[in-house]
């Protein structure tokens, strides 16, 4: 069936100008170039596209060492094919790739998808003031709004 929700792993097969255009339009990365988008994709240990037929419709991608934390990025489904459970297949496919399987803790960042992490186990961080950040003035700068 051409309508079967199919995830691919290979960087080779993926849209990079499909998913840059949803990055770019995210309240995370506004503006973000392919470039940088391709290159973040190289240096994750996992990428993930979901496709029905031929078209790409989801992205999502897991940063790790493998042992002691993975970092969940750049989830993203289109408009057009939300409210259908592809985040959720994609997180679940994503979670269960062998290479994470004995990854102590996964992290992630949202503004809007609390209700669909938790369904994955994810919760607040249950101790923020051990938490910290480094921001790095010379680096890209996804807070600003585009010009």
């Amino acid at each position: 069936m051409h309508d079967e929700l199919v995830f691919r792993t290979d960087l080779s097969t993926l849209d990079w100008p499909r998913i840059t255009a949803w990055l770019a339009a995210s309240y995370w990365s506004p503006g973000i170039s392919q470039f940088y988008v391709e290159q973040a994709a190289r240096g994750s240990t996992v990428v993930i596209g979901a496709f029905i037929g031929e078209q790409q419709v989801g992205y999502a991608r897991v940063i790790s060492d493998t042992v002691r934390f993975a970092y969940l990025a750049d989830v993203i489904v289109d408009e057009a094919y939300r409210d259908r459970g592809i985040s959720k297949q994609m997180i679940a496919r994503l979670m269960s790739e062998p290479i994470l399987a004995n990854v102590s803790r996964c992290f992630l960042q949202t503004g809007d998808a609390h209700g669909l992490y938790a369904q994955f186990g994810f919760i607040e961080y249950p101790t923020p003031e051990r938490m910290m950040v480094r921001d790095n003035p010379a680096g890209l700068d996804f807070t600003a709004t585009p010009t």
